[in-house]
């Protein structure tokens, strides 16, 4: 079932949109530059907050908490315990653990496009887009009044969402972990439901709609093999208990964000048993991580404005299609070599701002390396050019 929309666009309207489009691309370039030079200040900032803070860490003990140590920064490991148990009332579900997730989707009508553009003589285009409609599961509403094709392809509300359902406090030893602290607790685990919970999470229900449980899941309908519109299936996972590790500043019984004169405030945790090196090294390594992403979606975004601010003159171009293609191959080209050295020399000008001696020193390496080579060279090519021996004379 397909719904084809048929739309053109003339010359002059594509001249006043690209023309629209270069204000975006100017301000997408201004965001890029300010988000690298912003994010090289991070890195930085993050990279010295982990240093300082692994050289101020200092491992204790949970049996006991030891006064002298309040305010400073500590890392403990052990397991976590708790006397509540994270519980989903909607349905009847609860189990041992520290945080309960729900996951809910609903069997509902999808809408999907797909669209080829055509460019005239004369600079206009021509637009074909299908729009397909197929059932399928969804974790988020989809509204079926912005459809192109409503009739037939109703939704209902989706009254069914995911949340998650967390234990108000636990223990670590002779320590008491907070809201936020057990937030950060990851490694969550699939919940296992079995079909004898299928009577507790009936009555949960209640007898406006049949619940099913199979394959670890929850179903609201008639049939989990022959979903229809307005079914639900729903999952769990829990974050069970077991032992966690932890670096933050010590604050009576609990643990708080430890301000580090870098600047950044340190409180990791992890779950599992790790020692404090292990703990900032991993840190250090998801800081590199992250650095590394914003610069790339920063250089690709910086290419992408670029692209905007000389769209104008492919849409001149378009005239004739087959010169307008030219001109935007080579637009593009030029876009994306504008990208990388505006990208490039924002993060090189950060350097000399944020870690003017790192980048000295580079440059001190990289002018020795390119006079290494060209002395190389120079004697390499004396060698090419050094004159033959004179033959000997022969006697009379």
């Amino acid at each position: 079932m397909a719904y084809r929309e048929v739309t053109s666009v003339s010359w002059f309207e594509r001249i006043k949109r690209s023309v629209g489009g270069v204000v975006v691309g100017l301000m997408l370039i201004v965001g890029m530059v300010v988000l690298l030079f912003w994010n090289e200040g991070r890195a930085v900032t993050s990279a010295r907050s982990l240093a300082e803070g692994a050289g101020l860490v200092v491992t204790v003990g949970i049996d006991a908490i030891d006064a002298a140590r309040e305010g400073t920064l500590v890392h403990v490991t052990g397991p976590v315990e708790t006397t509540h148990r994270p519980a989903d009332r909607e349905f009847g579900i609860e189990t041992a653990g520290l945080r309960l997730v729900r996951h809910a989707e609903m069997y509902q009508w999808i809408e999907s496009s797909k669209s080829e553009t055509v460019t005239k003589v004369g600079g206009g285009q021509e637009t074909v887009t299908t729009y397909t409609y197929a059932m399928d599961w969804s974790d988020s509403a989809e509204d079926s009044s912005r459809f192109k094709e409503p009739q037939g392809h109703q939704n209902p509300p989706m009254e069914v969402s995911g949340r998650s359902f967390q234990v108000p406090e636990a223990s670590l030893g002779a320590f008491r972990l907070g809201e936020r602290v057990i937030g950060m607790i990851g490694g969550a685990e699939t919940l296992s439901l079995s079909a004898d919970q299928a009577d507790a999470i009936q009555q949960a229900v209640g007898a406006g709609m049949k619940a099913t449980v199979s394959n670890d899941r929850i179903y609201l309908g008639f049939d989990p093999m022959q979903p229809r519109i307005g079914d639900y299936r729903i999952s769990y996972e829990v974050v069970p208990l077991g032992p966690v590790s932890i670096v933050g500043r010590q604050a009576g019984a609990g643990f708080e964000p430890f301000q580090t004169q870098a600047g950044d405030a340190l409180l990791l945790v992890d779950a599992g048993t790790h020692s404090a090196e292990q703990m900032f090294s991993d840190a250090m390594t998801s800081n590199t991580i992250i650095t590394w992403i914003v610069r790339v979606v920063g250089i690709l975004f910086l290419i992408v404005g670029f692209s905007l601010i000389m769209a104008p003159l492919g849409v001149l171009g378009d005239v004739i299609p087959f010169i307008g293609s030219l001109v935007r191959m080579g637009t593009g080209i030029i876009a994306g070599v504008l990208g990388v050295l505006v990208g490039t020399a924002t993060i090189a000008l950060a350097w000399f701002w944020y870690r003017p001696l790192t980048a000295l020193i580079i440059l001190a390496i990289g002018a020795a390396i390119a006079y290494g080579i060209t002395r190389l060279g120079r004697k390499k090519q004396a060698g090419d050019v050094t004159p033959a021996a004179a033959p000997p004379v022969q006697p009379a």
